[in-house]
């Protein structure tokens, strides 16, 4: 299946209509004419590659004289037929040409580095980070390259009444990332400075935001105590300083769950907040900057992300996965239950993530699972997606993903099934600001890629 940074991972023998190689209005594996499938399939007429490229057919054989495109003779011995790669390849080339923008994976970020199967922020490795600070302070990490141990994120409390009265209306079957949505348009509105986009404002906006999404959720367990002054205090006459109030994980925990907290719960749920913080240009992250990029404010930019999230592919994979996981650990036989998927051609997910990327499985999934193997009330889950873990383990480069280790903490401490999505949409709004932060300081407008027209010409 596909992991939350939404690579599809499925495969098709044909390409759908729009794909490079998918003729429009042809049938699949057809050439025009009702060409049968064999040698020639899927690749482009001249005609095809004129409209294509936007030129004469007369220049597609210029470049094939010029060595840019290579034909071959279909099976009628007279058609001249072009790969589909060979022609985009010589279609992107002509847009640079044109002044066309640089393609999206060229946009210079110092967020997020892939390498040697680890994931640095900033540098730093969240293999380590997620061990020495907590969530709050590896966003203030991201977004300012400040490691603040007492960083700490307040809702603003006219934003949050307003977002939590929104939220309130909603119906109860409503998802969690429904709900975070409502909350964010709702503290929008009442945000006199929301268009503010210098670092400090956009800083101290993301913070109060995240609290408020978080605060906005109804409660399904028992809320953490407000912050008091330490008994010490009170007993002196010095002037009462507030104890630290809870964490944004320990503020989350009881609207996902009625189970209790424990320090090795909260411990692995701010875990999870860190490990999907960022993951470079992701498509949510690519929509954040470039709503970024036209100067869009804060809200708007993480109601990009939210929209770009919002799909199997991505942010809601780990709802797949939990189903797939609850189904192996009810069911005590996970291979039967990998086998029905594939005899039913279902993609199981929760496995597998870019092996360009990470060779060794995601080390995301790999961290968090450490952190809920020292919960002992998780024992029993974690050994079904091991299980899991090994029958996928005769398929090449299928390791589990950050969507199946967020499955398995839903599981494992009574969440629902859409509580991975939350806790990814908390977590990665964190990313989503930091790259913002770096787009308010680019050149607007930047995102504007150069299309290739492939319709019909005009009469």
């Amino acid at each position: 299946m596909v992991s939350t940074e939404g690579q599809p991972g499925g495969r098709s023998g044909a390409p759908r209509e729009g794909q490079p190689g998918a003729l429009p209005g042809a049938p699949s594996g057809a050439l025009p004419g009702g060409q049968p499938e064999g040698p020639s399939a899927h690749r482009l007429t001249a005609d095809a590659v004129a409209r294509r490229l936007g030129v004469k057919v007369e220049t597609v054989y210029a470049y094939v004289s010029r060595g840019l495109l290579t034909s071959v003779r279909a099976e009628d011995g007279r058609t001249s037929l072009f790969a589909p790669d060979e022609v985009d390849a010589v279609a992107r080339r002509a847009g640079r040409g044109r002044g066309g923008s640089p393609a999206l994976e060229e946009v210079r970020t110092a967020l997020t580095l892939i390498r040697d199967d680890d994931l640095f922020y900033r540098g730093a490795p969240v293999s380590r980070l997620v061990r020495t600070h907590g969530f709050e302070s590896v966003a203030a990490w991201l977004w300012s390259e400040a490691l603040d141990a007492d960083e700490v994120f307040e809702a603003d409390p006219a934003s949050l009444a307003v977002a939590r009265a929104a939220v309130g209306t909603l119906p109860a079957a409503a998802r969690t990332i429904d709900r975070m949505r409502v909350a964010v348009a709702s503290a929008a509105a009442v945000d006199p400075l929301r268009y503010a986009t210098d670092a400090d404002s956009v800083t101290a906006t993301a913070g109060s935001l995240l609290a408020t999404m978080v605060e906005a959720l109804p409660l399904v367990g028992t809320a953490p105590p407000a912050a008091q002054p330490p008994t010490s205090v009170l007993a002196t006459s010095d002037p009462p300083t507030s104890a630290p109030p809870p964490s944004l994980a320990e503020r989350l925990w009881p609207r996902l769950t009625v189970r209790p907290s424990s320090p090795a719960t909260l411990a692995a749920l701010d875990a999870a907040l860190v490990l999907t913080a960022d993951h470079g240009l992701a498509a949510s992250t690519t929509a954040a900057r470039i709503a970024a990029s036209v100067r869009a404010d804060p809200y708007s930019v993480v109601q990009a992300g939210l929209g770009a999230v919002d799909g199997p592919h991505h942010g809601l994979a780990s709802a797949l996965a939990y189903r797939l996981l609850a189904e192996a650990h009810a069911s005590g036989d996970p291979a039967a239950v990998v086998s029905e998927r594939l005899r039913s051609r279902i993609p199981v997910p929760g496995f597998g993530h870019e092996a360009s990327v990470y060779r060794q499985g995601d080390v995301r999934a790999r961290e968090l699972l450490g952190f809920l193997r020292e919960i002992p009330e998780a024992a029993a889950v974690v050994r079904t997606l091991d299980d899991l873990a090994e029958v996928m383990s005769r398929r090449p480069a299928l390791r589990p993903n950050i969507d199946l280790a967020l499955a398995a903490l839903a599981l494992a401490c009574a969440m629902p099934a859409d509580a991975g999505e939350g806790v990814f949409v908390v977590g990665r709004t964190a990313g989503w600001i930091a790259h913002a932060l770096e787009e308010y300081q680019a050149k607007p407008h930047r995102f504007r890629p150069t299309g290739t027209y492939t319709g019909p010409r005009p009469e």
